[in-house]
């Protein structure tokens, strides 16, 4: 599986709300059709776990690495920006 990925892959939102993740992301995750995901909203940004990794729990362990890391939530907000920047600087360069 790939540690992390920098550029976003687009996904459609259906009519009835439902979302088409990408069959290569499924597969690297192991969603299979019966699989349900979380969907954590900060600021104007989702997301989006397995199932298996539950909300309080989760919410626990990022607090504590905020903490050991002296991050607050301006910082991960600020770490976004950089991150599109990031990403449109490779998405669209002029190689």
């Amino acid at each position: 599986m790939k540690a992390f990925a920098t550029v976003p892959r687009p996904a459609r939102i259906r009519i009835r709300g439902q979302i088409t993740i990408p069959q290569d992301i499924r597969e690297e995750m192991n969603l299979d059709a019966q699989a349900t995901i979380n969907l954590f909203r900060v600021g104007k940004v989702l997301l989006m776990t397995p199932k298996r990794l539950e909300r309080a729990s989760l919410a626990r362990k990022v607090e504590r690495e905020m903490k050991r890391e002296g991050l607050t939530l301006e910082d991960l907000l600020a770490g976004l920006k950089s991150q599109r920047e990031r990403y449109l600087e490779e998405a669209f360069s002029k190689d």
